[in-house]
């Protein structure tokens, strides 16, 4: 369980392709906090450390997350969010996350407003629907706030600490994200739609 309050962010060293998924490297000073066997959120995505060093870990990525993620296209020296589980005791901040991502939206547009970034993600409608106005919602593993929805994706609006703290201060057009929606939406929707 996390909370979408990436903790730091990481480079990609390499990437193995294995079978029909693949093994991430990854630089970073948190591997000095993980074992073999802890998990690690990167870009919203809830992985297994297969091997932790000091600078970094390395995570093997099976074919259904390459699938319904944006880990896939990761290059070496691509930048990812990292987010280590929430620990019992610790200050709950941001939202539930599973790091059990959804699928996947395109950022369509980003422009300031203040000192804050607005930034409009398309996606499908079968996402769109859990998507609320002043919901929550995990983009790249950053918990958000969805500030508008309309009929073809939603807007959140990024303060200056997120824009340094995580991969989302150089979003553009184009770039793909990776979405999770509120877990707690979905249990609803199945307690309330009968099938």
């Amino acid at each position: 369980m996390f909370t979408g309050l990436v903790e730091t962010t990481g480079t990609v060293r390499r990437v193995e392709p294995d079978g029909d998924g693949a093994r991430i490297e990854v630089s970073t000073p948190i591997g000095a906090e993980l074992r073999q066997g802890d998990s690690v959120a990167v870009n919203g995505v809830c992985l297994t450390a297969v091997e932790a060093q000091p600078d970094g870990f390395r995570a093997d990525v099976m074919a259904e997350t390459l699938r319904r993620s944006s880990l896939g296209p990761l290059a070496p020296g691509d930048p990812v969010n990292l987010e280590l589980p929430l620990r019992a005791g610790a200050p709950m901040g941001g939202h539930l996350v599973q790091g059990h991502v959804d699928g996947t939206g395109t950022v369509d547009e980003v422009r300031d407003e203040g000192f804050a970034r607005v930034v409009r993600i398309a996606c499908d409608g079968d996402l769109l629907r859990y998507a609320v106005e002043k919901g929550s919602i995990a983009v790249d593993g950053v918990s958000l706030t969805v500030a508008s929805v309309d009929d073809s994706g939603f807007t959140v609006s990024l303060i200056p600490e997120t824009l340094e703290r995580t991969t989302l201060g150089t979003a553009s057009p184009g770039r793909v994200v990776n979405l999770e929606v509120d877990v707690l939406a979905k249990y609803v929707e199945k307690l309330v739609v009968r099938e």
